[in-house]
């Protein structure tokens, strides 16, 4: 039976962002939190690096981290968002480390403890706080502990978004705002309706659409789909940001090797012991992730390769061990000993660098609708996301959503029209979830290989063809079944995969982390642009199970 549960406030997903913004509201609203599996399982648990952020005042400063942010950008950052965020970060590590968060400390010359600092790829500085190699991990526990013992958060776990509510205003507000959303409890298969004054999208990246991530499970990028069905826009799609150093080992499934040990001195050779990163740039193992990652694919490709190595055993077997205690620990239960030699490693998807249009307070093109962390496009990464800017980022627009939404709350209340429950009775039970499951396997294998770390336009237009056709078969399954998790999530992934596929095909350059041979240079004849689109682009767009009004 479905249910119907309302809310001042409604934020969907459970990761660093959704989990600070619930905990910056809870003194003064109704919060319903809704998690896709048990509340941490989300891309920032797995965050292993750290947060940059200037600390060190008589070694860093924020123009130098504002810089940094715009050189790995490739000119397509927001100036006015990347310094709004890197000035705020001192706070948002404030906030944490009163939050209980712990973080690693060394001793300095004089004995007295400090937070220690590390440098990864395209930072000038050490400017990157951590706790150890698991500071994702460390945040969600930390917040998740919290949050559960706050009594005005109402956590709603094994809960995924279906699709937002949303309705136009009258003549004299013509507006659209959103209500709420219908929401499928996985464990008894009902669609709940959640109804708010405001709706917050938290609901991470769509590194899933690939083959090859380190993403888990749960980055089927719902938030952005379900955003773009309501009516918002998206932008700059086609900036995928593949991690250089994933694991290669078929039973590590998603298992990242943080930039942080090549900001440690580990150095990247061919299985031979042959060094090559000195040949694609000077930077060489500190140069941004797309270089990075660029130049691991064409030393694979060219040599026939499955992965290649990163070794840091010249380090001493202390320091890798007290440095990396996650990632070596992992390693050594798959047979490898990174104090003593080499580790295989290869690229996978990671970060989806655009998504929903945002302010700087966080809110989209609807009202009473707001996106925080992966899922939005806030301007601050543009065509490349600096390392350890993206937990950063959660933290400052989390408070910047909050900060709106309690200036909000004593406004007059918009009235609630009448919301339906979800209607199933035209629809029966799925008689061959293997069509699910084999769209969803078809559709991140073509991903990888077409729409990769680097795309020529004939594999777009291959891509964008497949896409046409799986549009076609998951609309009829859809109109046709009661919703599953993994409909509801291939549904999300084919809407995302065709936004990246035609921002991908609109860009005629290589800029960032868009890289294609028919372009291979920078266009110079016109100022860089975003790539933004609207539902409007799209005329073969599913139509949305949504109040339109």
């Amino acid at each position: 039976m479905a249910n119907q549960y309302n809310s001042d406030v409604l934020i969907i997903g459970a990761g660093a962002a959704g989990l600070s913004l619930a905990l910056q509201l809870a003194p003064i609203a109704k919060i319903s939190l809704v998690a896709k599996d048990a509340l941490t399982e989300g891309s920032s648990l797995y965050a292993q690096g750290g947060i940059a952020a200037v600390l060190n005042d008589d070694q860093d400063s924020f123009e130098s981290h504002i810089d940094d942010t715009l050189n790995a950008g490739a000119g397509l950052c927001r100036r006015e968002t990347v310094a709004f965020v890197i000035k705020h970060a001192p706070e948002a590590i404030r906030w944490l480390v009163d939050q209980g968060v712990s973080f690693s400390c060394e001793l300095e010359s004089g004995g007295s403890p400090s937070y220690h600092l590390t440098q990864e790829g395209g930072h000038s500085h050490r400017r990157v706080i951590h706790a150890a190699d698991a500071t994702g991990r460390a945040i969600e526990q930390t917040l998740e502990t919290q949050v559960k013992r706050h009594k005005n958060i109402h956590i709603f776990e094994d809960h995924i978004a279906v699709d937002l509510i949303t309705r136009s205003g009258s003549d004299s507000d013509n507006e659209t705002r959103c209500f709420g959303a219908y929401i499928l409890d996985k464990r008894s298969g009902h669609v709940n309706l959640f109804q708010a004054r405001f709706v917050i999208l938290a609901t991470g990246g769509a590194s899933k659409v690939y083959l090859y991530t380190s993403n888990p499970d749960t980055s089927t990028g719902d938030g952005i789909a379900m955003a773009w069905r309501a009516g918002c826009r998206v932008a700059n799609m086609e900036f995928v940001q593949f991690h250089p150093t994933c694991l290669y080992h078929p039973k590590a499934k998603s298992f990242l090797i943080s930039e942080a040990v090549r900001g440690e001195g580990g150095k990247l050779s061919l299985p031979s012991g042959v060094p090559f990163m000195q040949k694609h740039d000077n930077r060489v193992e500190l140069a941004p992730r797309d270089i990075v990652a660029r130049a691991i694919d064409y030393e694979m490709k060219k040599h026939g390769l499955d992965h290649v190595n990163l070794d840091i055993s010249h380090k001493s077997s202390e320091f890798i061990t007290s440095h990396f205690p996650t990632i070596y620990r992992r390693c050594l239960e798959l047979g490898y000993d990174m104090t003593r030699g080499p580790i295989p490693v290869v690229p996978a998807a990671h970060y989806t660098c655009g998504g929903i249009v945002t302010s700087l307070q966080a809110r989209t093109d609807i009202q009473g609708l707001y996106a925080v962390g992966e899922c939005a496009f806030t301007g601050l990464h543009g065509a490349n996301r600096l390392a350890s800017n993206s937990l950063l980022e959660c933290i400052v627009f989390a408070h910047a959503a909050a900060k709106d939404i309690s200036e909000k709350l004593n406004e007059k209340v918009v009235p609630v029209p009448p919301l339906p429950l979800w209607d199933e009775s035209r629809v029966t039970d799925p008689d061959e979830q293997v069509v699910v499951s084999h769209n969803w396997d078809e559709l991140r294998r073509f991903m990888w290989d077409y729409v990769g770390i680097v795309r020529t336009t004939k594999r777009l237009m291959r891509a964008r063809h497949r896409i046409e056709l799986l549009k076609d078969e998951i609309r009829e399954y859809y109109s046709n079944f009661k919703i599953t998790n993994d409909l509801v999530e291939l549904r999300n992934l084919v809407l995302v995969a065709e936004l990246i596929i035609r921002s991908a095909l609109s860009r005629k350059e290589s800029r960032g982390l868009h890289y294609t041979r028919d372009y291979p240079n920078l266009d110079t004849q016109h100022p860089p642009i975003d790539t933004i689109l609207a539902p409007g682009d799209l005329t073969e767009n599913a139509t949305p199970r949504v109040i339109t009004g």
